[in-house]
């Protein structure tokens, strides 16, 4: 072994006159010869194994041009290189030894998409970005239809849109409720249970001891608080860890309306159920109906079925427990309303409630409104022209929101009074003594109680009119608690965060717990599709959802109205809509002319000029004038001076 080692050292030194170094010399030369020979054959036979497969490739694809009918530019592009609808590589022939790569347009278009229906939604949409060849194929309804069948199996028809089986997909991939608790050591974002059969989330409610979510295909479910064991081995009380189905067919719900859920005992369900027809007819009818839940069990306790000519969208309850009233609003923009006693509701009797217009739809009944927003002394109406109604029926929240007590009437707390708004508002948030509103330009106006700042304005002054909030736009979400209030925002990169001002106390503004009187990020990571959130004493609520039909779409404000404040408009629908101003003063002056006596012309103007949407000043001014016409007329008080005097 020792020699052998050393001829291997004297093959690489300088040779020398030793016998065993020339033997070595010799031998390794020997084999030098013998390794060429044999890389020579090897070659030989590579060289011919590769003019073999050559000429099988070339014979294939020249087969491959006679069945498709493509020259050599158009027959194979690689995809990683080039789009497969972009054309060839410049250059157009491909170096040797590389083969013939195949182009994805050879392929047919049932078998791209099938593939491409196993990527993940974010891959597909990614994908869909990268040349017009692609975005046609991810953007076919096939594909979504296979996706969408992935994420939900037990969705078998499609639904209503321009792009149901897409729209349907994207609801399903995004769908999530997160939760983070304000108090305890671990302050982080959380995520409940997610419904296998539900169909998107839509809205979501929290009660006391439980979660309640809607879905797109009118389905309620019941998300449990339960004890669980982790992963330790510990149990552990755990928030919407458990599901079940609480009822099909709803069209909306609503619980006590005050911010703490201590108080939400009952969940009240508009849904649409099917009544046996009449004596003498055959099939059923589709009737609304009111259905009244225990929260704590689930349990159906009341129930309060409608005639079947009526159809409701929308409930919101308002008032204490004794005197719940119900507020309805129907398909063509009109309020019902209807008052139950819940401290008697668990009692198993059966009785008559009697369902009332709403005298906002009685008093204005050109008025269409579009949606309404309620809490325990208050209920605010949006019209389809962006118009604010406002319903106020205690004076210590009067004075709060309008900071006077010129035009509260204990005897008529129905009363609507219009808000003077600039511009079209698109939705709002409605707290215990403040508000929120967005209008079309995506900006933000508050109002009402400002002692712990929480309308934002930097300072702890209240506001009797919509004073806009100059640092924020184009909100996704707007929430409005006891004493603090919350925005969600996006940013130029997509990504979401949340904002909040007023009362910090109890954790309920994360990262600020001694507050802000202006809107600060928090410290919450907020999910990328997130769409509305709730807040209550122990926990902040968000929602996941992303529907490709309906977003808020905001308007760019135009070059005029830019710079400086704008002036009130004559009506919150003016602008858009001047024959309906026109038609509703037409209204006002044959509700005037039809009352008998001039007492009740007084009255009847009074109530307009609270309808009207003018400054608080100016109404302030009308009833000081109308008191004096009043009086003078009733010969009370010194009358105008005589003007000949």
């Amino acid at each position: 072994m020792g020699e052998g080692s050393r001829r291997q050292r004297g093959l690489r030194g300088p040779p020398s006159p030793g016998g065993g170094h020339g033997v070595g010399k010799a031998a390794g030369t020997g084999a030098r010869e013998l390794t060429t020979g044999g890389l020579g054959a090897r070659r030989d036979e590579g060289k011919s194994r590769e003019g073999a497969v050559r000429m099988v490739r070339r014979s294939r694809r020249r087969k491959l041009q006679k069945v498709t009918g493509l020259c050599g530019r158009e027959e194979g592009l690689r995809v990683k290189r080039s789009c497969p609808s972009c054309g060839p590589e410049p250059g157009g022939e491909e170096k040797k030894g590389r083969g013939n790569p195949i182009s994805v347009q050879l392929l047919p278009p049932e078998l791209v998409e099938h593939i491409i229906s196993f990527l993940p939604v974010r891959d597909v949409v990614a994908l869909g970005q990268t040349c017009h060849y692609f975005h046609e194929v991810c953007d076919a309804e096939g594909v979504w239809r296979r996706i969408c069948r992935r994420l939900s199996p037990r969705l078998r028809e499609q639904g209503s849109g321009v792009r149901p089986w897409k729209r349907a997909a994207i609801l399903n991939y995004t769908k999530g409720l997160y939760f983070q608790a304000f108090g305890g050591r671990r302050r982080c974002l959380s995520k409940s249970v997610a419904p296998l059969l539900a169909h998107g989330y839509r809205r979501f409610l929290p009660t006391k001891d439980h979660v309640f979510i809607l879905d797109y295909a009118g389905t309620l479910f019941f998300l449990k608080n339960a004890l669980v064991s982790s992963t330790l081995g510990q149990i552990q009380w755990k928030r919407a860890c458990r599901y079940v189905v609480l009822c099909r067919g709803a069209k909306d719900f609503a619980s006590d309306p005050r911010c703490d859920t201590v108080y939400r005992k009952y969940l009240y369900v508009l849904a649409t159920r099917e009544q046996p027809g009449m004596v003498g007819t055959t099939g059923s009818r589709a009737c609304d109906c009111v259905e009244v839940y225990l929260q704590s069990s689930g349990q159906r306790v009341f129930k309060m079925t409608f005639h079947h000519s009526m159809s409701f969208k929308q409930i919101v309850l308002v008032g204490q427990e004794t005197q719940r009233a119900l507020l309805l609003l129907t398909e063509e923009g009109k309020i019902y309303s209807l008052v139950v006693n819940e401290t008697q509701l668990d009692q198993p009797r059966s009785y008559t409630v009697q369902l009332a217009l709403r005298k906002v739809s009685r008093c204005l009944p050109h008025l269409r409104v579009a949606c309404m927003a309620s809490n325990q002394s208050s209920t605010l109406y949006i019209t389809d022209q962006g118009g604010v109604y406002f319903e106020v029926h205690t004076p210590g929240v009067y004075r709060d929101l309008f900071g006077t007590l010129q035009a509260f009437d204990p005897l008529d707390q129905q009363m609507p009074l219009a808000l003077s708004l600039p511009a079209k508002i698109l939705f709002c948030a409605l707290g215990y003594n403040h508000l929120g509103l967005v209008d079309e330009f995506g900006r933000i106006f508050m109002q009402g109680n400002n002692r712990y700042g929480q309308l934002g304005t930097g300072d702890k002054m209240d506001r009797g009119e919509p004073t806009q909030v100059h640092y924020l736009q184009r909100p996704i979400a707007l929430w409005c608690g006891l004493n603090h209030s919350l925005v969600l925002s996006q940013g130029s990169d997509f990504s979401k965060e949340l904002l909040g001002c007023g009362c910090g106390a109890g954790g309920r503004l994360p990262g600020w717990p001694k507050g802000s009187a202006s809107f600060v990020k928090l410290h919450v990571k907020v999910p990328l599709c997130a769409c509305s959130l709730c807040s209550t004493r122990e926990c902040l609520y968000m929602l996941s959802s992303h529907d490709i039909e309906h977003h808020p779409t905001y308007r760019d404000l135009p070059a005029s109205r830019v710079v400086g404040t704008p002036e009130p408009s004559l009506g919150p629908g003016a602008s858009q809509d001047p024959g309906g101003t026109a038609r509703a003063c037409e209204e006002y002056l044959s509700q005037i002319h039809s009352c008998p006596t001039l007492q009740d012309r007084m009255e009847k103007m009074k109530e307009i000029v609270g309808w009207m949407p003018l400054m608080a000043a100016q109404k302030d001014f009308f009833w000081e004038a109308l008191d004096m016409l009043q009086r003078a007329a009733a010969g009370v008080g010194p009358g105008p001076p005589n003007p000949e005097s």
